[in-house]
């Protein structure tokens, strides 16, 4: 048996949300909203009893609201960056790229990746050496690179050979020597 009050809180679970409820919320929501529903825009588009192109939309829903967070902060750029390349390399492993739409490219991830990154693998390297050593700063720019890189082991499997794909597989041994 159910209250009204259970019944509330089930209306006001954006989990529980048809896209398009979703989607209107999104447009108006700012700050710990637009995680929520970016959680819950995720969440069904992991479902799996879910039709592919389904998911597809329900993923773009949370990077929109993924994005529109980095608008309304002023900041997190690593937290949203992160976020947004986990999400996109996941669609692209596991319901298969799409070169008609940037954020299912696997070019277009790859090249993305590459220009947030602020130093190179070898740069990362050195100072993962004696990272104890340094200060705050540098051990956050090399965390915030290993954040960065986390979506390659997924994401290089549909990569051709080349140059990009040379320069991310530095990047994924360099990583696991990252603090």
């Amino acid at each position: 048996m159910s209250s009204d009050a259970d019944q509330e809180d089930l209306a006001r679970d954006p989990s529980t949300w048809t896209l398009e409820q979703l989607r209107t919320f999104v447009q108006n929501a700012r700050g710990q909203q637009l995680e929520t529903a970016r959680v819950a825009a995720q969440g069904h588009a992991y479902d799996s009893a879910h039709p592919q192109e389904d998911r597809r939309q329900w993923a773009k829903l949370s990077l929109l609201a993924n994005r529109l967070m980095l608008a309304d902060s002023g900041g997190r750029l690593t937290q949203v960056t992160h976020q947004d390349f986990m999400l996109r390399a996941w669609v692209i492993d596991r319901l298969g790229p799409d070169d008609t739409d940037p954020d299912w490219s696997p070019a277009v991830l790859a090249a993305d990746t590459l220009d947030a990154l602020t130093i190179t693998p070898a740069q990362a390297a050195a100072l993962a050496d004696g990272w104890r050593y340094l200060t705050i700063e540098q051990i956050r720019r090399l965390r915030w690179h290993k954040n960065l890189t986390a979506h390659l082991e997924a994401l290089l499997g549909h990569l051709a050979p080349g140059h990009t794909r040379d320069q991310l597989l530095a990047w994924t041994s360099t990583r696991r020597l990252l603090p």
